[in-house]
């Protein structure tokens, strides 16, 4: 007789929408149905069904119990109707119920068979709130490789303005129609509209994902942000800390020039660099000064040599970073982001 691995508590909640069968749709909650003996034998015990995690319905609506559950005879995740009979499986030895694989239909289930989320958070309440840092910095301070780096190797999430609004704009999302057209007319998206996307995308990355540490690329680009961010999180939420890459121009400028060869940017050249300068100056500095009288600025010399500037990042992110992470070897990608290696010719 097999016992259950119970090392690891059933946290988490299954999201099923679009069955063909809509009684199947729901909310599934962690399992707490008594320990047995399943049909292989093992003991199954609170939350867990054939070793592996297991789950009831919310509304408790279904005959049976767990409704969401393993099998070890047919090696495959199953779904059932309220009846109790089965109506979707999965083929796979997945230790959660796979969210990227197509479910089949079984023999009491009805085409087209569910999409499965799993969440890491109940749905049902707030979302924990984030450990957000916000990262300024001029064209070509080098904000997008530490970025990049402390994503990679030290398991933040890193979001960029600018990308969500591409996103929004191409999945054809609820403010999409609006960006376009500010866009088209030349004006600069509404703070609120900005805002509302990074809240949304850190809440989803939280319950899908169960990171919780943001890295804002390139927010707030202005006294408008930051008081849009205030009026969606609240006067009373803390205020996060912002990490602020000084360069002198020179630098910035001889930096973006060379990589002007590489990137394919239209804005990578010596006049836009001059007016992205200009904006960055008369609207973003703002920011950063009064991020400065909140004693909330970490200001990082990014003259320094790559490797100097990753270890700062490193230090200022330590308070949230997990310490397995933060102590594994860097890969390949990221020793050439940090000139230790070269990049494939």
């Amino acid at each position: 007789m097999t016992q259950s691995n119970e090392s690891k508590p059933n946290t988490f909640y299954i999201e099923v929408t679009g069955a063909g069968l809509p009684e199947v749709d729901g909310l599934f909650v962690p399992s707490t149905a008594p320990a047995t003996k399943s049909e292989s034998g093992t003991v199954s015990s609170l939350g867990y069904w054939n070793g592996k995690m297991a789950w009831d319905r919310a509304d408790g609506k279904s005959e049976r119990s767990p409704a969401l559950s393993y099998s070890n005879t047919y090696r495959s995740w199953r779904l059932c109707r309220l009846d109790g009979h089965l109506a979707y499986d999965a083929t796979c030895d997945d230790e959660m119920p796979p969210t990227d694989t197509p479910w089949h239909v079984y023999k009491k289930g009805v085409a087209p068979a569910p999409k499965v989320v799993v969440h890491h958070y109940d749905p049902r309440q707030p979302c924990p709130p984030p450990n957000v840092v916000f990262v300024l910095g001029g064209p070509g301070a080098g904000k997008g490789t530490m970025c990049e780096l402390a994503e990679s190797q030290l398991g933040w999430t890193h979001f960029s303005t600018g990308e969500l609004l591409r996103a929004e704009r191409q999945l054809a999302g609820p403010a999409a129609a609006t960006i376009e057209e500010i866009i088209a007319a030349g004006k600069l998206v509404p703070s609120d509209i900005v805002v509302k996307l990074l809240r949304d995308a850190m809440e989803n990355a939280t319950r899908t994902t169960g990171k919780k540490n943001f890295l804002l690329d390139g927010f707030p680009r202005s006294i408008s942000n930051m008081e849009s961010w205030i009026d969606v999180f609240g006067q009373d939420a803390e205020l996060p800390k912002m990490l602020f890459f000084e360069c002198p121009f020179d630098v910035l400028e001889e930096r973006v020039l060379a990589r002007a060869k590489y990137t394919g940017r239209v804005d990578d050249n010596i006049e836009s660099l001059k007016l992205r300068f200009d904006t960055f100056r008369a609207e973003t500095l703002p920011t950063v000064e009064f991020f400065k009288s909140k004693n909330k600025c970490v200001e990082v010399d990014t003259g320094l040599d790559r490797q100097a500037v990753y270890s700062l990042v490193c230090q200022h992110l330590d308070e949230y970073t997990d310490d397995t992470l933060a102590s594994r070897p860097l890969t390949e990608r990221a020793e050439m982001l940090l000139g230790i290696r070269p990049f494939p010719k």
